[in-house]
């Protein structure tokens, strides 16, 4: 009888234990944690073909998880990018895409950004019950009306909390390097600022020398003149390092300008704080970096230890920030726990140069780069995801996916639902992650520049073709260079580009360097796929609908009431930080 009974016992609590298991694998929410690296080539990394610069850590992902050979961003330049990713729509549906030159946000002090009613995975994520984090760069605006409403700051798109960049990294924010913001205007404002004085110095040289009948009156209306022309448009670019190299810590501003010798430091021991205050979970954490961005600022550990000079330098230093965040992982029990995925913002930018250097990222064999809309060097970025436990190690996915995919996926992580009253143009990605779908969701992808349809991407999935048709390339400098040189970057419009009717069209699982157009005489489908292409634009451009547009003019320049500031405007400086110099 006792036997009988410890038997029924040990069945009941078999069952319970079952139940209960069962119970929890079903509330089980994995740990987000996101890097993206800013301008990264595909051709950067060991995983992707790179033999001479080390990436040990970004490598052990792909080996340990899925490598995603066709993951495309939205956009080919860092401000639009990033708002698709946030929130796996279009930037041309939120108004992040520009119809000028201006395609990126220009200031911290700019009333331009992310609109308050789009809905990040953040946001989502934190209705889930995650803790939601960002560290690094925001690039997606502050203000809008005041300098402290933070309409556009992250901690008012679903994080909890931020340290980091609101904008991005550029040349002005170390000394001694060339000026990279709005390079051309400047040298204008220069000129008729020069113009303007020389005529005042001409006018009172012949009213001393009685050679020109003037009144001083007039000389001096020339004079004031003058002096506001400088004042205006010298107040904002003479001042780009106060203005935009800031770092914040949630709504504050901790740095004024930043220190670049300590910033790298500040970065990963922000991101370690954060797993660490959160490791039970579970927690969403965007890693955002300013590699390998100019001015590629690397500090004294990395520098001169690649083959590739600066910029090698720069993404073996990032490469070893993220093995310290993954051994992080490995060290509190989370890595079996947490989904983690790398990518880059769009292609390497091919026009950084100074003289002979090349400060740009490799591209690998796709044509073109950042700032090109069609080109797949622009577009195409490295893709990286692993869950160990749940998706297969060592697995390579040549489907087409694209930066907008981690919207919908993480959601679908969380348990969360998608908005619906809007569109949204990313695709779960874990059937295909995790074996149990072979093809991609996506049939037909569209590659914008700034608000200007350039090309279009049809996976023909009852074939396997991947069709893409360009509609509008840039106007290459020199011809044949493959890249706007002499430019900083390449243009969407106006005679930079150059129109084709018939487009150009290409076969990119036969041509993935899209160096071979097809044409009516060497391609029997090209009337087919030309007319189905065309048809999905219609349907395309009938999902749009009118925005105010972000990045207009009016929107991305400086206006100085809306300027983050540790101190009273305009003395803007400080650093909360302390003497925290430990180089890494």
């Amino acid at each position: 009888l006792c036997f009988r009974r410890c038997v029924i016992a040990a069945l009941i609590s078999c069952l319970f234990w079952n139940m209960f298991g069962l119970s929890a694998a079903m509330d089980y929410k994995p740990n987000i944690l996101l890097f993206l690296a800013d301008d990264l080539g595909i051709g950067d990394i060991g995983c992707y073909g790179n033999h001479s610069i080390r990436t040990p850590n970004i490598d052990r992902l792909a080996r340990e998880g899925v490598k995603l050979t066709q993951h495309i961003a939205a956009a080919s330049l860092c401000t639009p990018s990033r708002a698709a990713f946030l929130t796996g729509r279009y930037p041309i549906r939120s108004g992040m895409a520009s119809s000028n030159r201006y395609r990126a946000l220009q200031w911290n002090a700019g009333s331009g950004g992310l609109p308050a009613n789009e809905t990040t995975f953040a946001r989502l994520l934190q209705q889930q019950g995650y803790t939601t984090g960002l560290i690094g760069k925001w690039h997606q605006g502050v203000n809008c009306e005041s300098f402290n409403d933070h309409c556009h700051h992250p901690l008012n798109h679903g994080f909890d909390y931020f340290y980091g960049m609101p904008l991005t990294l550029r040349n002005n924010c170390q000394n001694n390097k060339s000026l990279d913001l709005d390079p051309v205007l400047q040298a204008k404002l220069w000129f008729y600022t020069q113009i303007i004085f020389l005529a005042v110095l001409t006018l009172t040289a012949g009213k001393l020398t009685g050679l020109i009948p003037i009144h001083w009156k007039i000389i001096t209306c020339f004079t004031l003149v003058g002096s506001l022309f400088f004042i205006s448009w010298y107040s904002s670019y003479g001042f780009v390092q106060y203005w935009n190299c800031i770092l914040m810590r949630n709504h504050d501003v901790t740095e004024q300008p930043m220190r670049l010798e300590k910033t790298a430091f500040l970065m990963l021991k922000e991101a370690i704080s954060f797993i660490k205050r959160n490791r039970h979970g579970p927690f969403l954490l965007f890693i955002s970096f300013l590699h390998v961005h100019t001015p590629l600022f690397t500090t004294a550990k990395f520098l001169g230890k690649s083959r590739h000079g600066l910029y090698g330098d720069n993404v073996e230093e990032m490469d070893w920030m993220v093995g310290k965040i993954l051994d992080l992982l490995d060290k509190e029990g989370l890595k079996n726990h947490t989904f983690t995925y790398f990518a880059s913002d769009h292609g390497g930018h091919l026009e950084a140069q100074n003289g002979s250097a090349q400060l740009g990222g490799w591209n690998g064999i796709y044509k073109g780069g950042k700032g090109m809309g069609g080109w797949e060097g622009g577009i195409r970025v490295p893709g990286v995801v692993t869950w160990p436990g749940v998706l297969p190690a060592g697995t390579v996915i040549d489907e087409p996916t694209s930066l907008m995919d981690i919207y919908p996926t993480v959601v679908h992580l969380a348990e969360g639902i998608l908005p619906r009253d809007r569109v949204i143009d990313g695709q779960n990605l874990m059937p295909l992650l995790q074996g149990t779908a072979q093809k991609s969701e996506h049939e037909f992808l569209f590659h914008y520049c700034g608000s200007y349809l350039h090309a279009v991407r049809w996976h023909q999935k009852d074939s396997g073709a991947v069709w893409k048709a360009h509609y509008v390339t840039p106007v290459f400098h020199p011809p044949g260079a493959g890249a706007c040189y002499g430019k900083r970057i390449c243009p969407c419009f106006g005679e930079g580009v150059t129109h084709h009717d018939p487009p150009l069209l290409f076969e990119l699982s036969q041509d993935p360097s899209e160096a071979k157009p097809l044409s009516a005489d060497t391609e029997p489908l090209f009337d087919t796929v030309i007319r189905r292409m065309g048809r999905a634009i219609e349907e395309h451009r009938r999902t749009l609908t009118p925005v105010p547009e972000q990045l207009s003019v009016s929107n991305v320049v400086w206006k100085p009431w809306l300027q983050p500031c540790c101190g009273t405007f305009p003395f803007c400086w400080c650093d909360k930080e302390g003497d925290s110099t430990q180089i890494l």
